[in-house]
């Protein structure tokens, strides 16, 4: 919602006076963080904007476009204020608010409506849009119009996607409704965006790749937040991230952990199978440097806005990698692996039912032996992607509860577990998902007899985007420790963890990757 202003002058505000500062100063860094309101203009822009800087009177802040809208602003035509990284406040912040925002940008609404959108939370319809309004500016609906808007926008201005069918993938439910959000929001017709986008300098489109594809290149951030090519079914993208960005990092991450026929990577590319609302898909991601490229084999085009906002969780793209280096490199024994690496990445996961099975079998035992199991029981259950294709889908949690103890091995006990696990998650007595509240999730999945803290840390690290989570428990955690320096007792190490608060997730990364380093 907006900052508090107060009438006599509104820079004695604190929260109103930073912000400011950081329009002034055109400080790219909180681009998405919130939106410069001008009430003069009756436009919003983004703070890093090059237009003539607002007085302090005619200014108001929001932390949505959607709160902007609602306040009968549209949003600025040079700067473009929805085509930056997304924030990273709905990944920091765990709260309905928070919650909600990562449903909303996986196209629930689109799907199930509002009042899908409330019971996936736990709450009425009318509470959880008291809650919106209050917290964001906009209730949920406008929430999603917002978005569905810049989806559509992105798309209009770096694609050969036919209006109607940009119209479809965006979400909208007809031409009309797609009409009248984007004029009200832009004052420009679908069409007319798309014209000014071409006629941009910068905004270079020409054919190349494989035949069928349309390859977008030299595609500034500036400019669309995304682009995409398609043939049947398939789309390009091209995705930013928050800079620095360590993308490397996580594509190594995904390499060492890669299920054979699901999964296929190494230090620059990243392809799988995957499950989406409308069908199979296969995504390949490939480092762009300052973000990601991608080209996904879609079954509908509905599903390329959830597509979009798991990669964008899968990579950590909106993380403020600015703070959380400068919080992590106070301690000097992070110091070197900061400046080694700026930007280290907080790998998510496109499926978190899968996620839990992958923690589960890969709990105690080594990153190489629990690929092998995964990749065994993935030979087993794995559904083929498409007749005819040696690819698969990773299992679903009814095949495992049906078949798993026939499948798995290792101890009686683990694989009891995981049966346990895959039957609560295939009925729906544990829900595993971005949305819930990371308390609530933890607590839930100790109560599941097996299963400890290093497993419940884990998931919530990863499929809530926790960043603060320190498994002390972890030996090679506690390894890559004592080679920075630090303790490798575990409460010792938790002690000496405290003040990197509240990115002691990212902290994680650095001391695994110093585990896997040679020794000196």
């Amino acid at each position: 919602m907006t900052a508090p202003q107060l009438a006599e002058d509104p820079l004695d505000d604190p929260v109103f006076a930073t912000r400011y500062r950081a329009m002034l100063a055109r400080d790219s860094r909180f681009d998405g963080q919130f939106i410069t309101g001008v009430r003069s203009t009756g436009i919003y822009c983004r703070p890093s904007c090059p237009a003539v800087a607002p007085k302090p009177r005619n200014v108001t802040f929001y932390l949505t476009a959607a709160a902007a809208h609602e306040a009968g602003l549209r949003a600025c035509k040079r700067c473009l204020p929805d085509a930056v990284p997304g924030s990273p406040e709905w990944d920091l912040r765990d709260d309905l608010a928070a919650r909600a925002m990562r449903l909303i940008s996986d196209g629930i609404v689109e799907r199930e409506g509002v009042p899908g959108l409330a019971a996936r939370l736990g709450y009425t319809p009318r509470h959880l849009t008291r809650v919106l309004t209050s917290e964001l500016g906009a209730g949920p609906l406008a929430l999603a119009r917002a978005h569905r808007a810049q989806v559509a926008r992105a798309l209009l201005s770096a694609t050969d996607l036919s209006v109607s069918e940009v119209a479809f993938a965006s979400g909208f439910g007809s031409i009309r409704q797609f009409n009248d959000t984007m004029r009200s929001v832009y004052e420009r017709s679908p069409v007319e965006l798309r014209d000014a986008a071409r006629k941009r300098p910068g905004h270079i489109v020409r054919s190349g790749g494989r035949p069928g594809f349309l390859a977008i290149h030299d595609m500034p951030i500036e400019r669309p937040v995304c682009g995409a090519a398609r043939e049947v079914g398939t789309v390009r993208l091209r995705l930013p991230a928050r800079t620095p960005f360590d993308g490397t990092g996580v594509f190594a991450w995904l390499a060492a952990r890669a299920i054979d026929r699901v999964e296929l990577a190494d230090s620059h590319r990243y392809e799988r199978t995957l499950r989406l609302p409308a069908g199979p898909a296969v995504v390949v991601l490939a480092d762009a440097g300052d973000g990601l490229e991608i080209e996904a084999r879609l079954s509908s085009l509905a599903d390329l806005p959830p597509l979009v906002a798991r990669v964008r969780r899968l990579f950590d793209l909106d993380a403020d990698a600015v703070a959380i280096d400068a919080a992590l490199r106070a301690d000097a024994r992070l110091a070197g692996s900061v400046a080694a690496t700026p930007g280290v990445r907080l790998p998510g996961t496109l499926d978190p039912h899968e996620l839990v099975i992958r923690a589960l079998i890969g709990q105690q035992v080594s990153v190489a032996a629990a690929r092998t199991a995964l990749s065994r029981l993935a030979a087993e259950l794995g559904e083929p992607l498409f007749d005819g294709d040696a690819r698969l889908l990773f299992p679903t949690a009814d095949a495992i509860a049906a078949h798993g103890r026939r499948v798995l091995r290792g101890p009686a006990a683990r694989i009891r577990t995981i049966v346990d696990v895959a039957k609560r998650l295939a009925s729906g007595d544990l829900v595993v998902a971005a949305e819930r509240s990371r308390d609530e999730l933890t607590a839930d999945l100790l109560a599941v007899p097996g299963i400890g803290p290093w497993t419940a840390g884990y998931v919530a690290m990863r499929v809530t985007r926790a960043p603060d989570v320190l498994l002390v428990s972890d030996l090679a955690l506690r390894n890559g420790a004592e080679r920075l320096g630090l303790p490798g007792d575990a409460s010792a190490l938790a002690e000496a963890g405290r003040p990197w608060a509240p990115w002691r997730s990212y902290a994680s990364m650095h001391l695994w990757r110093a585990a896997q380093r040679p020794s000196a």
